[in-house]
């Protein structure tokens, strides 16, 4: 099995077809953006043969599957030529597929299997192509029968080819281009294809973005509110400008759906702009809506900055839409990891710009991003807190957090991948999991996980850490330490560290260490270890902790442990509790 963590170059993508993608993969060699791909193609014709080959050290990381429907499904290539088919037998042939597909995802952190398409040219039944054996009636039943048959495979994603195929209109398939080169279609579909392939490569690598920071003037509404008063921007009502932007706001209102977080970097006077948020009747987004907010006469760079730093986000996070080139401009320069796109000077095509956009595909969601903008906005009111507390101790013993521990099961699986896939700042050693590939590490019996679940009296962060053991002869390594970046500073990494160290010295081991791997973005994860009060050895940024005394539990955190079913026990314990026999000796 393949494991995405353990490449450290482009990822390896394997193009298997039933038709020549060789176009495909120069245009995945020659598409700049990221992430950056080495792709290489199967034998075409040779779908299933490309798919069950036996792993090898040269196996790619992700597979492509785009098949015509007739190449791979009998029963439809006869219906093309108006042969009586049964149709229990025609879907029972895309099970079989299916089949293949499943067999297939162990080798691979991810399969992208493109949907079945036929081109335009192909009319079918004409009137009937809806009715009963009509050829696109089949067509959309393979579809809906391949996406219920992959809708439990984690690692399996179908992408809507369509999508492709109207991009580029009727111009799509090339019948020339078939008969020269057995590839059906024309060069800009499969340049749209390298697009979207490499959109949802970055989903499955938790590289989506996860902020949206506005302007406001000229781009949340029509007007500058400072100039003419909140009453007279243009925002809904009869009026075609003021339309378009309210349906804009709609489209933001769809991403937070999505649970993308919203911000605000605005030169204006704040008092004034957010009356305007709070008292326009047509404003669809309200001050609730944004996670974070600097409304004032600074740089936008340095403002942009500052609220990365409050929502603990890296830059490679965000996303910032204004209607000034200048600004544009500016924060491209400044700020080189935020992701500024080209913004359309036509206002009426707005809302479908930010609704193409393939920055945020995730390939995950949970409930704890249901919540993401309330917790955030419980982090400003315990920023806010802190202020008349005359220190951070007190400050965080006055929160009453609590963590509860549990161990992997059915109900958090979902979270912990996402945890895993996601979390950058505060990670060990950045591992990235399928579901598979998690379940198949834990096999083994001197391995355990846990995760950890965080609350106080400002609100439910969730599930926001991970910590995984690995015991040996006479110590234990700590393989995997995650914690949410929202969550650092907050003294629940040292609880984690209590919680190991007290889990070893019950299973009588002696010596309890971990390995930090470096990336771009851990470095908040070292300068948290190096704090800890393990031993470091410079050399190769290892830290230990001797097991013959207890590691200091933080007196503002109280911490309920798991019961032996996995399910949380509400008997809380502190430094000089033990951990349970039954959870300890390997």
């Amino acid at each position: 099995m393949i494991c995405c963590h353990k490449q450290t170059g482009a990822p390896k993508l394997q193009l298997i077809s039933d038709f020549n993608l060789d176009t495909l993969a120069h245009c995945l060699a020659n598409d700049l953006s990221m992430p950056q791909v080495l792709a290489s193609c199967a034998p075409f014709g040779q779908v299933l043969p490309a798919l069950l080959q036996p792993n090898d050290s040269q196996t790619a990381d992700f597979a492509v599957v785009w098949t015509s429907p007739e190449g791979v499904i009998r029963s439809f290539a006869e219906s093309l030529d108006y042969k009586p088919i049964k149709e229990d037998l025609l879907l029972s042939e895309v099970r079989e597929f299916a089949e293949y597909l499943r067999k297939a995802q162990k080798r691979f952190c991810g399969m992208f299997v493109a949907s079945w398409t036929i081109p335009h040219f192909r009319r079918g039944n004409g009137i009937l192509t809806l009715k009963q054996q009509g050829t696109r009636k089949l067509l959309l039943e393979m579809n809906l029968q391949l996406a219920n048959e992959l809708a439990d495979c984690g690692s399996i994603y179908l992408l809507d080819a369509q999508r492709w195929v109207e991009a580029v209109g009727r111009n799509s398939y090339s019948p020339k281009l078939w008969y020269m080169a057995r590839n059906p279609f024309h060069p800009d579909l499969c340049r749209h294809a390298a697009r979207e392939l490499k959109a949802a490569i970055a989903a499955v690598r938790g590289d989506s973005r996860k902020l949206v920071v506005l302007d406001l003037d000229n781009t949340l509404w029509s007007g500058v509110v400072g100039d003419v008063g909140w009453q007279n921007v243009r925002l809904g009502g009869h009026d075609y400008l003021g339309e378009a932007f309210l349906d804009f706001q709609k489209a933001l209102e769809a991403l937070h759906n999505r649970r993308i977080l919203l911000a605000i970097a605005s030169k204006n006077d704040e008092s004034t702009a957010l009356e305007a948020i709070s008292s326009h009747p047509e404003m669809v987004l309200r001050i609730e809506d944004f996670a974070a907010w600097r409304i004032n006469w600074n740089d936008k760079a340095a403002n942009i900055a500052e609220i990365l730093a409050e929502l603990k986000l890296g830059m490679k996070s965000a996303i910032f839409l204004d209607d000034n080139p200048v600004e544009r401009a500016r924060v491209r320069e400044a700020l080189p990891e935020v992701y500024v796109p080209e913004w359309p000077d036509d206002k009426a095509l707005l809302s479908s710009q930010v609704m193409q956009l393939s920055c945020f595909d995730s390939a995950y969601s949970t409930v704890e991003d249901a919540s993401r903008t309330a917790m955030y906005a419980a982090e400003r009111e315990r920023a806010r807190s802190r202020k008349p507390v005359c220190s951070v101790e007190d400050w965080l013993l006055s929160a009453n957090t609590e963590v509860t521990v549990e161990e992997l099961c059915d109900a958090n699986t979902d979270s912990v991948l996402q945890r895993f896939n996601k979390t950058n700042q505060m990670n060990l050693s950045t591992r990235r999991f399928t579901d598979q590939e998690l379940q198949v590490w834990l096999q083994r019996s001197n391995r355990k996980l846990w995760a950890f679940r965080v609350k106080d009296r400002f609100g439910d962060s969730g599930l926001t850490g991970i910590l995984s053991l690995e015991m040996e002869s006479q110590g234990a390594r700590i393989v995997d330490f995650v914690l949410s970046c929202r969550i650092i500073g907050r003294k629940v990494e040292n609880a984690m560290l209590a919680f190991a160290v007290e889990y070893c010295m019950a299973a009588e081991l002696k010596e309890l260490y971990a390995d930090f791997i470096p990336t771009a973005r851990n470095t908040p994860c070292l300068s948290f270890w190096i704090s800890s009060g393990f031993s470091h050895n410079r050399t190769d940024d290892r830290f230990s902790w001797s097991l013959t005394e207890p590691y200091p539990f933080p007196k503002s955190i109280k911490i309920y442990r798991p019961k032996t079913d996995g399910r949380p026990s509400r008997q809380g314990f502190r430094a000089e509790s033990r951990i349970p026999t039954e959870a300890a000796p390997i």
